[in-house]
């Protein structure tokens, strides 16, 4: 008889992000309805109308990078390593207690260290290729979001993944995380996503007529368009019977997830496949519609997306949906980071009873016809939460989290 699979539990997150870095403060910027908009200084804004965003501050990256040298990082994959630094103090490890463990790393990303390929193609271009710069050459390849976890950690039985699959890329790390935890091929999983704030992003949302001048107000009748945004959000997976065994602090359980590519366009969202991933993801969590109580949304601020996501939740959760909230208005969006800093949230709902609110809201959309908790947070009993993350090209991704209950 084959065995039932481990069940997967939360013991350490890392958020870093424009509204708080740990889970401290990213709790109180959540409650808070907290959102940063400043005019981006990532890189030169001459020649765009408006350039807004959701910047980090004050960030040092040596205050989490202490065993390489940091400059050896580009700033995504620093805050990848804050990150899971993060969840590991949280969750009362080391690297030291993980070094011999079988572990899994996944993080996911949209543009990877895109502000080292920009400073390399202006280098290329005002100086010739003879003058590039090795070290950027080397820091800006993708696959080291993951490696610099380990790197930096001195992990040694790892198997390091990146995912690209854009702003749904956090739950496609989180949900290899969770498989290969519950099918027994590691012990362990740092997973999540992390993406900077960068030139060829900004420009090409830009173009296509989606970057909100202002603020991010998803579901208004009057939004706009996306924030820039970035970030990086870790979560520590373990096995229940690990936890257990080491009296650890579960922070939620993942309970399933759902994943599918409808191709269908190269921007636009398609109802049916969201439909039809939200089914999924329900279906490995076991979970009914009914027991859900809060759907963390992709929630961009697009006309087309906030529209096309509410529908499709309507078509499985009926004309009454649990509370449909957009960390984006929030937070901008994060990109690669999105979902995994939803995925996030979503464990500090369960644990903090309260519901994130949708900020900047203005004008109800009859087209939006949701509870999207305006403006402030609301007090509630939270047991389990969707978390939502579509991208271009249609790669959907979708997480289960739910509280802890030693029978499930």
């Amino acid at each position: 008889m084959t065995p039932a699979p481990e069940r997967v539990v939360v013991t350490g997150r890392g958020p870093v992000s424009s509204i708080g870095t740990g889970v401290a403060e990213f709790t109180e910027g959540l409650r808070a309805g907290r959102t940063e908009v400043a005019p981006l200084t990532a890189f030169d804004t001459t020649g765009f109308a408006y350039a807004n965003g959701c910047e980090i501050t004050g960030f040092d990256p040596a205050e989490w990078i202490t065993r390489t040298p940091v400059d050896r990082f580009g700033r995504a994959s620093a805050f990848a390593v804050a990150a899971a630094r993060m969840a590991l103090a949280e969750a009362g490890l080391t690297g030291e207690d993980l070094r011999d463990r079988p572990g899994y790393i996944a993080v996911g990303t949209a543009d990877g260290e895109s502000q080292d390929i920009d400073a390399l193609a202006a280098g290329t271009i005002a100086h010739g290729a003879d003058a590039v710069d090795p070290a950027l050459v080397e820091r800006a390849a993708t696959h080291r979001l993951s490696a610099s976890i380990a790197w930096e950690l001195g992990l040694e039985d790892v198997t390091p993944m990146t995912f690209a699959t854009a702003c749904s890329a956090g739950n496609y790390a989180i949900g290899d995380g969770l498989d290969a935890i519950r099918f027994g091929d590691a012990d362990y999983a740092l997973v999540g996503g992390a993406d900077a704030v960068c030139r060829r992003s900004f420009a090409s949302f830009y173009r296509l007529g989606i970057m909100s001048p202002d603020r991010c107000r998803p579901f208004d009748a009057d939004r706009q368009g996306i924030l820039s945004g970035e970030g990086a959000g870790i979560l520590l997976l373990e096995s229940l019977t690990s936890a257990r065994a080491r009296g650890a602090r579960i922070h939620a359980e993942v309970l399933g997830y759902g994943l599918n590519c409808d191709a269908h366009h190269a921007f636009a969202p398609e109802q049916e496949s969201v439909r039809a991933c939200m089914e999924a993801a329900l279906r490995d969590a076991g979970v009914r519609p009914g027991d859900v109580d809060l759907i963390s949304a992709h929630g961009t601020g697009t006309k087309s997306n906030d529209v096309t996501e509410v529908r499709a939740v309507k078509s499985v959760y009926g004309d009454r949906p649990p509370p449909v909230v957009s960390l984006k208005s929030m937070l901008g969006h994060t990109m690669g980071a999105s979902s995994a800093l939803g995925a996030i949230a979503a464990s500090i709902a369960i644990t903090e009873g309260f519901l994130p609110p949708t900020v900047n809201h203005r004008t109800p959309d009859p087209d939006c016809d949701i509870d999207c908790v305006p403006n402030r947070s609301v007090p509630a009993d939270v047991r389990i939460v969707q978390n939502n993350g579509f991208a271009f090209g249609g790669n959907n991704a979708i997480t289960l989290l739910g509280r802890y209950e030693e029978s499930r």
